[in-house]
């Protein structure tokens, strides 16, 4: 049973989304909750103190970033402990998503403090909608991070889900990356949406391999956000490569044959008994059969 405060003040958390882009994205009661903290958490205060300014508030701002965040943390929930309000912003966007603020959001739960996450402006919605490709079920998959050899197997663990992928891009090296996604999904409609409301927005659409021709002849720079069609009927051997790839690296690292079983059958719908069988054949040909 965890705690439910009870004392004096309002020591609530707010994690509050700021514009991706135009200031005028930032909604009345985001605004409120800025102007009614007792601090603010941001993730760079030269970017949060422009917001404030545009919008006339004065407030504490204290820095929260990856750097910092166990640190601060401790500090911020100690601040709430004894009744203040503490208002959580990024850069842009919504805190805790692909940004600092899910360790401060998980230790004011566990401490029975309580939580407010305000909706607001976003870069995932949009940059769907404006895909134009079916996004009535997608997968947020974010930054693919590590090395050339980790994010392939990355992106073939997601090769065989038939929602649409979302995924959020760096602009350095992009004709690389995106010939690593054409290469892992093959020939699926995608977009590249840039500048989500701001000034130079812009989407790219086209298969993966049109997108990542187009990358080597012009600089693409900004905010980028990937989206890719799911796999269709016609991508089912890509798709059942996806979870024999995901299947083989999770035995590589010692998870037990059941607990692979549940994912795959959890993550696709894959029968259990197929993803023993699969996990039978690696093991009689010592690593090669997958």
């Amino acid at each position: 049973m965890r705690r439910v405060w009870a004392g004096a003040g309002n020591m609530t958390l707010y994690v509050v989304p700021t514009p991706v882009g135009n200031l005028e994205d930032m909604t009345l009661r985001g605004l409120r909750a800025l102007r009614e903290a007792d601090v603010i958490a941001c993730e760079d205060t030269r970017r949060t103190l422009k917001l404030l300014n545009h919008y006339e508030i004065r407030k504490p701002l204290i820095s929260y970033h990856r750097h910092n965040e166990r640190r601060r943390t401790q500090e911020l929930i100690a601040r709430l402990e004894i009744g203040e309000s503490v208002a959580l912003v990024s850069d842009a966007g919504t805190p805790g998503i692909s940004d600092p603020g899910a360790e401060l959001v998980r230790a004011a739960i566990e401490r029975g403090l309580p939580v407010d996450v305000l909706p607001g402006a976003n870069a995932i919605l949009p940059a769907l909608l404006l895909s134009g490709i079916d996004c009535e079920k997608f997968l947020f998959a974010g930054f693919m991070g590590g090395g050339d050899s980790e994010r392939r197997r990355s992106i073939e663990g997601l090769s065989g889900i038939s929602a649409a992928l979302v995924f959020y891009i760096a602009p350095h090296g992009l004709p690389d990356e995106l010939d690593l996604f054409a290469s892992v999904l093959g020939c699926r409609d995608a977009a590249l949406v840039r500048e989500i409301s701001k000034v130079h927005q812009e989407v790219i659409r086209g298969s993966l391999a049109e997108i990542a021709a187009l990358s080597r002849e012009r600089e693409i720079r900004g905010e980028l956000v990937l989206v890719v069609a799911g796999c269709g009927d016609e991508e089912e051997p890509a798709a059942e490569a996806g979870w024999l790839t995901l299947a083989k690296v999770m035995k590589e690292r010692g998870i037990f044959d059941k607990e692979i079983a549940n994912v795959l059958f959890a993550s696709y719908g894959i029968p259990r008994n197929a993803v023993k069988g699969a996990l039978l054949k690696f093991k009689e040909t010592g690593g090669s059969g997958l």
